[in-house]
């Protein structure tokens, strides 16, 4: 589909999210261009600055990029939102053992939450981001597409935004690639066209992670188990690990065993204990099947069986699955091929072809040995439990 820049009305008003880099910059750019009344708005979402945090230099960044667009910027401190309603969630998935991904709350709670409802209050019934996105319009309303260039989509991490908060939003470099983008900035003279690209948590930026979690999870040394339940070494405390996670166990020819590589298989929350095994082809590293909890859908809300398509992270390929919906509103998936890590915590997001469909966190994921087993239904069982487990 082709993006419709230009507004519904002459010199509509239109509130651009800017970060300070070069996305949100040549959105707000074409939209100027485009004929739209455009306002921008920097988040402050971080209050504890330090060197790992670049808000003010992006926010510095974000004032230049403005004036040189004729922009007015508007600058908002949304930090006591972000930690109530974000980071304090982040932490609780750690400490439960889960690996939890901010990014997607924070587009659903902040940016296009408490961010867009600041934008009305500019006078802007209309709100875009740099997002590499798409959206088209069903009789159900708006939809959520993947972006023209697939390495660039950004569609996982919108999949939480509701219908209702995706109505009267523009993703105006959608359909471009990111040398696109840097080749309109540097056309334009932008300081930001060469600016790398943000990474790290959302808002936080990039850090030693393991470090920055012990600010505020304590350590809780456990055992690492092999899969026999030999005991290997000691772990520091399960938030600090994730599924196929190989570096740092520091296990590598302990208790007689071969020097070749140990990785996280699991996590046993009764008995805080790591399990870990060696290859990374070891099958209790793939997952057949995995069930989901509550859905958010981007679509009119599915009860019946179907094939689509699914990613279990950002940069995950499409992998076929059949959606088994369930009857209190979660959903299990069954995977065409094994998948390696699926991660409690993280999200699987569903697409029919380029169109989002919707996604849910990971309660849980099965190996094939759970399936023969009896652990886990081949069939659809309504009355089953598919809560948080013990052991994932």
């Amino acid at each position: 589909m082709t993006t419709r820049l230009s507004p519904p009305a002459p010199h509509q008003r239109i509130v651009v999210g800017i970060s300070g880099g070069v996305d949100s910059a040549v959105a707000a750019l074409r939209l100027r261009d485009a004929g739209w009344d455009v306002q921008g708005l920097f988040m402050h979402n971080w209050e504890d600055d330090d060197s790992f945090c670049s808000a003010a230099d992006d926010y510095q960044d974000a004032r230049a990029a403005c004036a040189q667009l004729g922009v007015p910027l508007h600058r908002v401190n949304f930090a006591r939102q972000y930690r109530d309603e974000v980071f304090d969630l982040f932490l609780a998935e750690h400490r439960a053992g889960r690996t939890p991904n901010p990014d997607v709350l924070c587009n659903r709670r902040i940016k296009f939450g408490v961010c867009r409802e600041y934008a009305r209050r500019l006078g802007a019934e209309w709100f875009a981001t740099g997002h590499y996105a798409r959206l088209g319009h069903a009789d159900e309303g708006a939809t959520l597409l993947k972006a023209s260039n697939a390495a660039k989509d950004q569609s996982y991490f919108l999949h939480a935004v509701t219908r209702e908060q995706l109505q009267n939003v523009l993703f105006p470099i959608g359909e471009m690639s990111k040398a696109q983008v840097r080749a309109v900035a540097r056309q334009a003279a932008l300081a930001v066209h060469d600016k790398p690209d943000s990474t790290g948590i959302c808002f936080i930026g990039e850090r030693p992670f393991r470090e920055f979690l012990r600010q505020f999870i304590v350590d809780t040394p456990g055992p690492i188990l092999s899969q026999d339940g030999v005991t290997m070494g000691e772990h520091r405390g399960l938030p600090f690990y994730t599924l196929g996670q190989r570096a740092g166990l520091a296990i590598g020819g302990r208790a007689g065993a071969s020097a070749a590589p140990w990785y996280v298989a699991a996590k046993d929350a009764q008995r805080n204990a790591l399990i870990a095994v060696q290859g990374e082809q070891h099958p209790l590293l793939f997952s057949v099947a995995l069930s989901t909890e509550a859905m958010h859908w981007l679509c009119e809300p599915r009860s019946a069986d179907f094939q689509a398509t699914a990613r279990l992270r950002h940069r995950h390929s499409d992998q076929k699955v059949r959606v088994e919906p369930q009857r209190d509103g979660t959903a299990v998936l069954h995977f065409e091929q094994p998948q390696r890590a699926a991660t409690p915590g993280q999200y699987a997001v569903i697409y029919d072809g380029e169109r989002c469909l919707g996604g849910a966190a990971i309660a849980r994921t099965y190996a094939a040995s759970d399936i023969i087993s009896g652990e886990f239904p081949l069939r659809r069982d309504h009355g089953r439990d598919f809560s948080r487990p013990e052991v994932s």
